[in-house]
């Protein structure tokens, strides 16, 4: 098919506005998802008449559904399903709360699978279409002290998203997991990651030193999301997508890193590991 029809989560800034805004330059058609404020991206989307900025919010069942009825009513279809909504905790796994956990699973695993269970029966229908989850270079390897439960959720999709791929391809459905380095996006901004209400001085040379770093961070990541917004309509459009895609030198680096690093673990304990046959 030439023209698709993308369904793009957390639309508003980063990469999600990025993508929105690169498959409509390629001719495609794109819902475009955000919490709020659906006039002021329309707007920023010029307003194309082949763009549909629909509110809802990942958590929310019913408002998903609704919006993936919004988008089937406006094009017909949906071909490519972009998860992108989540944001950012920061926060060693002792100082984090019960409720600032569940709120970051909330929207970055149970949200990517709502939006994704409200959309299969679609995808189902045409026997086509692609699922491109949004993971994270720390869905591969915990690099850095104070973001491994926002690492974990990432883990999490990587998982989610091979199980699906595995269920989806007799159906003729592709799953990618899309793993992006650090690009000069909002992410690192008070609007788009958290810090844990409690601070520990136990944490102060790990955490507190990604504390301190995030602040000079913003803004002067390596990434440009103009290009992985290109990489991303590439995938989209390729016959036979990758399961997991690292995009960026650190992502490849630290998918390179977490292999190497398995692979001798599990040599050096082989003999011990293979010794519990009966």
């Amino acid at each position: 098919m030439k023209n698709k029809v993308w369904f793009i989560t957390g639309a508003s800034k980063g990469f999600g506005f990025e993508i929105a805004k690169a498959a409509l330059a390629s001719g495609d058609k794109v819902v475009a998802t955000v919490r709020k404020n659906a006039q002021e991206l329309s707007a920023r989307l010029n307003n194309e008449e082949n763009a549909l900025v629909v509110t809802l919010d990942v958590t929310k069942e019913e408002e998903v559904k609704a919006g993936v009825n919004a988008a089937l009513y406006r094009f017909g279809r949906i071909d490519v399903l972009v998860n992108n909504a989540g944001y950012g905790l920061l926060a060693a796994t002792e100082e984090a709360t019960d409720e600032e956990v569940k709120k970051q699973y909330d929207t970055n695993v149970f949200g990517l699978l709502n939006v994704t269970r409200a959309i299969l029966p679609q995808l189902r229908k045409q026997g086509s279409g692609h699922i491109i989850n949004i993971s994270s270079l720390f869905g591969y390897l915990n690099s850095a002290p104070g973001f491994g439960l926002y690492g974990s959720t990432k883990y999490a999709v990587e998982g989610i998203t091979e199980g699906l791929a595995l269920e989806l391809k007799p159906l003729g459905i592709h799953v990618t997991a899309a793993a992006p380095g650090l690009f000069s996006t909002e992410f690192v901004s008070t609007d788009s990651y958290q810090s844990s209400r409690q601070i520990l001085d136990a944490y102060k040379d790990t955490v507190g030193g990604i504390r301190t770093l995030v602040t000079t961070l913003h803004g002067n990541q390596p990434g440009d999301p103009v290009k992985l917004a290109n990489v991303i309509v590439k995938l989209a459009n390729s016959e036979n997508p990758p399961l997991h895609l690292p995009i960026g030198k650190d992502a490849v680096e630290n998918f390179r890193k977490k292999t190497e690093q398995m692979t001798k673990e599990v040599a050096e304990w082989e003999t011990v590991s293979t010794s519990t046959d009966h």
